[in-house]
């Protein structure tokens, strides 16, 4: 895990994640998780993951990915909830009561939408759902 952090600061990416190989990734919010979860399943099962930002829709991805260890630079109380209660290995520098948005204006739009929810199974749909109407802007 030491090295994926290291890599996470140095490559100044979004995540890295370790599974037989190390890929690096850079786009914003979920949208990596999302992709690898629908199109490279076999990849994210039982890896390992150093992300900067944690919110509970992504944490719901890692679930649903299978992934096995999580780290975040800063993780959401919900995220942490959902990773303890599957039984996921987390580490964290920082813990926050959630994820604000990119304008730092309020609350990050996942983190709203999956506030009421209790499975990361619930999520998905939310999460595709989002993804579909952002793909239309």
């Amino acid at each position: 895990m030491e090295e994926l952090i290291k890599k996470l600061h140095d490559e100044g990416c979004s995540c890295v994640i370790a599974n037989k190989e190390i890929r690096i990734f850079r786009q914003r919010g979920v949208a990596d998780l999302y992709y690898l979860l629908k199109h490279d399943a076999e990849f994210i099962k039982g890896a390992s993951i150093a992300d900067k930002v944690i919110g509970k829709a992504a944490a719901a991805l890692m679930i649903l990915g299978g992934i096995k260890q999580v780290y975040a630079d800063v993780i959401s109380q919900p995220a942490l909830t959902l990773l303890q209660k599957y039984q996921t290995e987390v580490s964290y520098a920082q813990k926050v009561p959630h994820i604000i948005n990119r304008e730092k204006t309020g609350w990050c739009p996942l983190e709203t939408l999956t506030l009421q929810t209790e499975t990361a199974e619930e999520i998905l749909p939310i999460i595709e759902r989002f993804i579909k109407n952002n793909e239309k802007k």
